[in-house]
């Protein structure tokens, strides 16, 4: 082996999405006004689920952690996304780096979770209508949540530990706007195949496991839904679900595209659009979509 120099860097740079100043100025004021949406509509429904004792449901439980976990994903990158688009400072140190890395790991994998649960709440809403309030009681809700989170923290866990020990030999240009998996795996000097193995388990099981868990609900429910005799009846069996599907649809077939294939299959300018779509468009196309969706939001909003 060749001698290389494995000393650990102590800051990364960021290249963003383009050099052209002219193309920055329209990305920072679209994505500034993307981001103030995001806060705005997150902000919204939490408040407007905690205030209306209507709303104190399972659905908008597990919606208001969906609304908090899309305004903490969108503020862990697009801030700093802003910034870099403004200034022509692009550093970020190697903690600030990883802290990001950590935040965005941990808060999409409780998301992925959150979304098998709201699927969940909808098999029993649906499939087991009498027994809704027992299925879905408090506690089991509180259990979901918490069980949400804490996988989202093993799997950051896991990202941590195994990314901490790469060696970057004074590689530091990082090809993305936000400090990535990928691009930071990319940057190592060291051998990362049984990184990428660790970490591909990792992400496929949360992805696998929570997608089982959203297919095998929907299964349970179209079979329901086809058994209503009236059209009226599944209708309104197929509204009440419509706003999560369009929700898991287009999350995880972004998460998907972008993450679970060969490294060497990366592409910089499709993974950076698909990188921009789930961490700054998605998160404002939540509340939109379940505000539109939902009547007993949009009687509250009126």
């Amino acid at each position: 082996m060749g001698r290389r120099n494995i000393t650990q860097v102590s800051d990364f740079i960021l290249m963003g999405l383009t050099d052209s100043k002219e193309i920055r100025l329209v990305l920072f004021t679209l994505f500034l006004l993307i981001y103030l949406i995001t806060v705005l509509g997150n902000v919204g429904m939490i408040l407007i689920i905690h205030l209306d004792p209507q709303l104190h449901t399972p659905m908008y439980f597990f919606l208001s952690h969906l609304s908090f976990l899309d305004l903490s994903y969108s503020s862990v990158i697009t801030p700093k996304t802003l910034d870099n688009l403004l200034t022509s400072k692009k550093n970020t140190s190697y903690l600030n780096c990883f802290t990001q890395m950590s935040f965005f790991v941990f808060l999409g994998a409780t998301e992925c979770f959150l979304l098998s649960c709201m699927a969940y709440d909808r098999y029993a809403a649906i499939c087991s209508p009498l027994r809704y309030q027992v299925v879905m009681s408090t506690r089991r809700c509180c259990c979901l949540i918490f069980g949400s989170y804490l996988i989202g923290f093993m799997d950051t866990s896991v990202n941590v530990l195994c990314l901490s020990r790469l060696h970057f030999c004074n590689s530091k240009i990082i090809y993305h706007f936000f400090c990535d998996g990928p691009a930071i795996l990319a940057l190592s000097c060291t051998d990362t195949h049984d990184i990428e193995i660790i970490i591909f388990i990792s992400a496929g099981s949360t992805l696998l496991v929570s997608l089982i868990t959203i297919s095998v609900s929907y299964m349970s429910i179209l079979s329901t839904i086809l058994k209503i005799t009236s059209t009226a009846g599944k209708q309104k069996a197929f509204s009440t679900c419509a706003s999560h599907l369009l929700a898991v649809t287009i999350f995880y077939g972004t998460m998907i595209f972008t993450y679970l294939k060969p490294s060497k299959s990366y592409s910089l300018g499709k993974d950076q659009v698909a990188s921009v779509f789930y961490t700054i468009v998605i998160p404002m196309l939540n509340p939109l979509i379940y505000s539109l969706r939902n009547k007993e939001v949009k009687k509250c909003t009126q």
